[in-house]
């Protein structure tokens, strides 16, 4: 396939245009940047979606010394406290930067903002916008000052395919959009995409939310950080509908309960009850489903015909379902719904290839450890994109043009590789399982077709799964019940990640002979 060269006089490139990707174009201005989104901007990205908010101690009881322990504690000893210091420091100065931006968060009528609740935290500090469409609204407010903003040239429906890397740096973007196949000359390039959520049958994120960034990163030699740490939500709402709409965290910081099919609370005794840490509540229904019982969110008593007023969006949604929320209990399960794992990056959002940032859910920052505290994403957003656009500008570039490879890898399409996520990499996993998983997974992800790079990724995080012998915060092994009194960090890459699938492709046969 030919390629047409664009020489962008060497701008970095953004790919993804979500709120990491718009807000480090933002602070990346005046400085020319060209942002790539693979469908049209505000559609297909993960943020707009986002129902709760963002975490940030803004409250007057509140400060950044409690957001951090709530966040190390949810994060199950895996945090960098370095990371989480600096960034629930810095999370204030986030949300009033987002205003300045455009985005009109929800305020009392003393003109304070109006706080959430949410799960694992001890106050009262979720800043949301719009009641619970607060990621529609920062998409809305960031898009249109992107579009005010002359520096940053935005191609829509181009979809990046491959990194070209020469001498261990990057030197291009190959991407595809409805008029062919182009190649972007860049030294700097920024992965903003997301997560992975689109591998699972069962999801709040869009389909292609299929880790399309980790598979660049991984073709490029990148390094990964601790990718089998995969969180459920535990309240998606039960449905055909996909991607599963989500029944936010702060239903149930309101008041709302889990029951089951009897109207049983089946959390009362758990410490934090429906406010425990979201890897607890989300096994906890997952317990009750498989054991044959449904799993409802009553919110009749704590809302009942204030649920509309307090959560317009869910109260739609639902009511799409055939349910009331003022007078009915909402079906419920738990659905993959963000990565912990992601690019290993640095301080600054470096990657281990020269020129490659990582930006949100596709880096993996220390922040979130082995379990994300609940809106603590978007925050992280907000105020990483800073540090890496800081970083991106610091950085000289040449202006270089030239021809890249011509090979251009198919869309990627991760519709026949979710059964395998799913029972593979779901709440509850065992060793046999997953050498299943990784066992079919690997002639695919070795394939040139659009499963390849989804299943290339789903590769990766099932060998990070294996390699995990114990179970913490949202990693569960039925096989490794227990908790490593130590602590520790995994990483890999794709080819110690290939050798790895190869070598238990190799002992299956013998094991089968043995028995």
């Amino acid at each position: 396939m030919s390629l047409d060269v664009h020489d962008i006089g060497g701008a970095p490139v953004i790919i993804g245009a979500g709120v990491a990707g718009l807000m480090t174009a933002l602070h990346l201005a005046p400085e020319p940047v060209v942002l790539l989104s693979n469908a049209g901007l505000g559609t297909g990205a993960c943020s707009e979606l986002a129902q709760g908010g963002l975490a940030a101690s803004v409250g007057g009881e509140d400060s950044p010394e409690l957001h951090l322990c709530d966040t190390l504690a949810a994060g199950d000893g895996l945090c960098d406290v370095t990371t989480v210091r600096r960034t629930v420091r810095a999370a204030p100065e986030a949300i009033r930067t987002l205003e300045r931006f455009g985005v009109a968060f929800d305020r009392r009528a003393d003109g304070a903002l109006r706080l959430g609740l949410e799960a694992a935290h001890s106050q009262r500090r979720i800043v949301h916008a719009a009641g619970d469409a607060t990621g529609r609204e920062l998409v809305r407010a960031l898009i249109a000052a992107a579009r005010r903003t002359a520096s940053i040239t935005i191609l829509e429906n181009v979809e990046a395919r491959r990194l070209v890397v020469e001498d261990g740096a990057i030197i291009a973007v190959v991407a595809a959009g409805c008029t062919g196949a182009i190649a972007l000359p860049t030294r700097r390039a920024v992965l903003a995409t997301g997560g992975i959520g689109g591998l699972f049958s069962d999801t709040t994120n869009p389909p292609g939310s299929c880790g399309q960034g980790l598979a660049l990163a991984a073709c490029a030699g990148a390094e990964f950080a601790d990718l089998e740490f995969v969180q459920f939500h535990p309240t998606a709402l039960e449905g055909p509908r996909r991607p599963m709409p989500l029944v936010s965290e702060a239903v149930r910081g309101e008041g709302a309960v889990l029951v089951d099919e009897q109207g049983e609370r089946f959390l009362a005794e758990t410490p934090g009850g429906e406010l425990a840490p979201r890897d607890v509540v989300a096994r906890a229904v997952w317990h009750q489903l498989a054991a044959g019982r449904r799993v409802f969110l009553d919110a009749r008593q704590c809302l009942g015909l204030r649920f509309d007023k307090r959560f317009p969006a869910i109260a739609d949604l639902c009511r799409q379902a055939g349910i009331d929320p003022a007078t009915d209990p909402i079906p419920v399960r738990p659905a993959a719904h963000y990565h912990m794992g992601g690019v290993a990056v640095d301080a600054a959002g470096r990657s281990s290839i020269e020129g490659l940032w990582a930006c949100g859910e596709v880096a993996c920052t220390g922040l979130h450890g082995a379990n994300r505290l609940a809106s603590n994403s978007l925050i992280e957003a907000a105020v990483t994109s800073s540090w890496v656009a800081e970083s991106v500008a610091d950085v000289s570039h040449t202006r270089r043009p030239r021809v890249c490879s011509a090979f251009v890898p198919r869309r990627p399409d991760a519709s026949g590789i979710r059964p395998i996520v799913s029972a593979a990499l779901g709440i509850i996993r065992d060793g046999e399982t997953l050498r299943d998983g990784v066992a079919t997974l690997l002639p695919i992800a070795a394939h040139d077709g659009a499963a390849s790079d989804p299943a290339l990724v789903a590769l990766m995080i099932a060998i990070a799964a294996l390699r995990r012998e114990e179970s913490r915060g949202s990693h569960c092994r039925s096989d490794f019940p227990g908790r490593d009194a130590d602590a520790r960090q995994s990483r890999l890459t794709l080819p110690s990640a290939i050798q790895a699938a190869v070598a238990l492709s190799w002992r299956a046969p013998m094991r089968s002979t043995l028995t």
